[in-house]
């Protein structure tokens, strides 16, 4: 049964330490091409969490360390890493998670409510793209939350606060990977029932890398601020003292 073992718990592959520095795209892929079977097991994870019926925001936040790992090029043990994270970030992420999506799903109620009335009343344009501008900032910055928590223990206020940062500065990357992620979806109902696997094997996993690898360098940005400075993922304190 080693083999078995080793699947859940050997140490990721790496990359060779000459090879050319990749970014973009081109990274992405080198990323995924790497590490594509670890999605796979690491999609499996999430969708026994949630099974468990633990709170899907602390699942996200487990699944977007590891992928954070993936990103960085850190060594990975997947499930030590993913079980550590979920009891690491579980009310943190639980808390704010549920705080993010009633927020974002008040701001869509909005924009219904509104493209509704304007079709009677141009008027109500204006408000209708206020709350579609809110809901998609709200949207990003729910994305730069997550992975700023998992790379920095920090307060709750500080967290808000660079995410903010992070999303007006580099929106852009985000946007897109959330597009693939609803393209991911897309060709899942598209394809089906060939693509009936596809929740099963990828869609999870890839589409938080892809939300991960998309607001990866914009949270590195503001964290390297001297007004971020604060102590690593090392101080568990501070995820249990603040909120």
């Amino acid at each position: 049964m080693q083999w078995l073992r080793d699947m859940w718990t050997k140490e990721g592959p790496g990359i060779p330490k000459n090879a050319p520095k990749k970014t973009g795209l081109s990274l992405f892929g080198q990323i995924f091409a790497r590490e594509w079977w670890e999605m796979v097991k690491l999609n499996i994870l999430f969708i026994l969490a949630a099974l468990f019926i633990i709170p899907l925001p602390a699942a996200l936040a487990a699944m977007a360390f590891v992928c954070v790992a993936f990103v960085e090029d850190r060594n990975t043990y997947l499930l030590a890493d993913f079980l550590e994270a979920l009891r690491r970030y579980f009310w943190r992420a639980t808390i704010w998670g549920l705080l993010f999506a009633f927020a974002i799903g008040l701001g869509i109620y909005a924009i219904g409510t509104y493209a509704t009335a304007a079709r009677d009343n141009l008027v109500m344009v204006a408000p209708l793209s206020i709350a579609f501008v809110v809901t998609v900032f709200l949207s990003i910055m729910a994305c730069h939350f997550l992975v700023l928590m998992v790379m920095r223990d920090l307060p709750a206020a500080k967290l808000l606060q660079l995410s903010a940062v992070a999303s007006i500065i580099r929106p852009a990357p985000v946007i897109a990977a959330l597009v693939f992620v609803a393209a991911l979806w897309l060709a899942h109902i598209a394809f089906y029932p060939v693509s009936v696997f596809m929740p099963a094997t990828l869609n999870f996993s890839l589409g938080l890398f892809a939300v991960t690898f998309a607001a990866h360098r914009a949270a590195g940005m503001v964290l390297a601020r001297p007004f971020a400075a604060q102590p690593g993922p090392g101080a568990e304190a501070a995820n249990a003292t603040h909120f």
